[in-house]
């Protein structure tokens, strides 16, 4: 089979693999309908994330299954289904209270930039859809395996809700899927920080109210003009740079709350200064597997169309474009045919 591999920084490339194999009889094997790249993959092919080794590359997924373990229940052969970018259990105490991304078995999926993928803890990670999606759907469904869902997560986090003003520090994919996320929760308005207008676009079709280009203390004075001096009630942070987190915490009210979810790079805090902002943060990798069924179900009933966030869409054989691609800005996230 065809297979991403992350040889060094800059060199990625899509090669002949060995067919993955049922190894624990927890596992399930799915054939990918459609795979993706994150903006996360873009740390290591940056050489901002030590790799050590070549490495198979790829978390977001959905497909058939292929083959199941003894032990999986929850889907069977031909199904078709989609996963979180974290593998849970779903049973332990804190997939019980809705963390799966911190399950007790946690681990995360690799080598989805494939055509077949092993899953473990499939009973756990997998949720399939009850009949075989329209092909127009795939990009959609692909999406909630993490952009979404992460995106979904950080307006969850930040206790989005109607009638709310919402800021999102940043306009990649997450960023985007924050807005739509706040505009499905009811938030009354929705200011994107954002320079490019390709992105802009597409925040204002999901549903952003205001586009802030500043940076820096111009973007944190912007925001306060808009907001009549108070600040957001609601701040996404969907980059994870000293910069971004530094804007959240300037633009976010007394008592609000802010939704982390870029993931840190250098990101430092002050005590002092978090103790007299007075505003509230949850974060962290995102519980994909909390909000899968929910969030199928719109895309499924044609409520919601994250698949619009994939503005480039390559085989999987030209994969090394679509990191070039997404390197340097020339696409917000691509799709991989397999």
């Amino acid at each position: 089979m065809l297979g991403t591999i992350l040889h060094a920084p800059g060199d990625v490339r899509c090669v002949h693999l060995p067919e993955p194999e049922i190894l624990a009889p927890t596992d399930a094997i799915i054939r990918l309908s459609a795979s993706c790249v994150c903006g996360s993959d873009l740390w290591p092919y940056r050489g901002l994330q030590d790799i050590g080794a070549p490495m198979a590359m790829g978390h977001e997924y959905c497909g058939v299954v292929l083959e199941i373990g003894a032990a999986v229940k929850n889907v069977k052969v031909g199904d078709f289904v989609v996963g979180s970018f974290v593998l849970s259990d779903n049973s332990c105490p804190h997939c019980k209270h809705g963390f799966q991304s911190s399950c007790e078995q946690r681990a995360f999926m690799t080598g989805a930039q494939a055509q077949i993928a092993r899953i473990p803890l499939a009973d756990g990670t997998l949720v399939a859809t009850p009949t075989h999606p329209d092909e127009d759907l795939i990009p959609s469904l692909l999406a909630v395996s993490d952009v979404l869902g992460t995106g979904w997560y950080a307006a969850d986090a930040a206790r989005v809700q109607a009638g709310s003003t919402v800021v999102v520090v940043g306009d990649g994919a997450v960023g985007l899927m924050g807005v739509l996320a706040a505009k499905q929760k009811g938030a009354e308005r929705i200011i994107i920080m954002s320079r490019h207008k390709t992105r802009q676009d597409l925040a204002l079709d999901y549903g952003a109210t205001d586009i802030v280009s500043e940076r820096g203390d111009d973007g944190v004075t912007r925001i306060k003009a808009l907001t009549q001096r108070i600040g957001a009630d609601a701040v996404l942070e969907c980059v994870g740079t000293q910069q971004s987190m530094t804007q959240a915490l300037q633009v976010a009210r007394p008592g609000s709350m802010i939704g982390y979810v870029g993931v840190p790079h250098g990101v430092q805090f002050d005590g002092a200064n978090l103790f007299f902002t007075q505003v509230g943060m949850l974060g962290g990798p995102a519980p994909v597997r909390r909000f899968l069924p929910h969030l199928m179900d719109l895309v499924l009933s044609r409520k919601i169309n994250p698949g619009k966030v994939f503005d480039l869409e390559l085989p999987l054989q030209d994969v090394a474009e679509g990191y070039k691609a997404m390197d340097e800005r020339r696409a917000i996230k691509t799709l991989l045919r397999v």
